[in-house]
């Protein structure tokens, strides 16, 4: 079953009198419970395609359904309802808030909708039990993009968007994060794009999207799949 269909997606964008054409003509069908790694260089339109399907950003043409729901079709109230309880944003950069604890940045998002995990529980399973008091500066970067899963995940999303989670940290917890992101797709049954640069990651999806000069150069079924732990760097 597809979770998530786009269909002629276009996207352009204006600086002075120049058009960027970011997207063009993006067809793409995302089955549930799949990870799918969508790789490309800066600049390729990857960032920008993530950000259409979690509605931070809009599209110029075309459709982004999930679940057979035109997110595009939309209003503003139905786009924030959208964004708080169908999708959970995993970036680089972890974004806490400094002044909460660890449970309190978890708790903030579990806060936004009813059908919410239980935090303990979502805290055990990314290995952070005994830390739930402790404040973002008094964790390693590993540690706070743990949190920074954790905070998606409690929502209990039909998607995970992950837009390079493992840009900031060295291989060794790179892994690590890998291995937690294959651990809440199989636990949860959360359908996983990740977006990044890094050759390396695509061994761990089900399928492989490469993004050129905002046009999909493929999309291939992965048929030599690893498990995270088998990635190499």
């Amino acid at each position: 079953m597809s979770i998530l269909s786009i269909n002629g997606v276009h996207k352009t964008y204006q600086s002075g009198q120049t058009t960027f054409q970011a997207l063009t003509d993006i067809h793409i069908q995302v089955e549930e419970g799949e990870i799918v790694v969508i790789l490309g260089p800066s600049g390729s339109g990857k960032s920008t395609l993530l950000n259409a399907i979690g509605a931070i950003d809009g599209i110029d043409s075309g459709s982004i359904k999930i679940n057979e729901k035109d997110i595009t079709q939309l209003n503003d109230r139905h786009l924030v309802d959208y964004r708080r309880e169908e999708v959970g944003f995993v970036f680089q950069m972890y974004n806490l808030i400094p002044n909460l604890t660890v449970y309190e940045n978890i708790e903030l998002t579990a806060n936004l909708t009813p059908k919410a995990l239980s935090i303990p529980e979502v805290i055990d399973a990314v290995g952070l039990s005994g830390m739930e008091d402790r404040f973002p500066r008094e964790l390693s970067g590993g540690q706070q993009q743990r949190v920074s899963i954790a905070r998606a995940v409690v929502k209990a999303p039909k998607l995970l968007l992950c837009d390079e989670p493992t840009g900031a940290l060295d291989s060794g917890t790179s892994k690590e994060i890998l291995q937690l992101i294959e651990k809440v797709n199989k636990e949860f049954n959360t359908t996983v794009l990740i977006i990044t640069h890094n050759q390396a990651i695509k061994s761990m999806a089900n399928r492989v999207i490469t993004l050129k000069d905002g046009k999909i150069e493929s999309d291939l079924v992965n048929e030599h799949q690893t498990s995270a732990e088998g990635v190499e760097w």
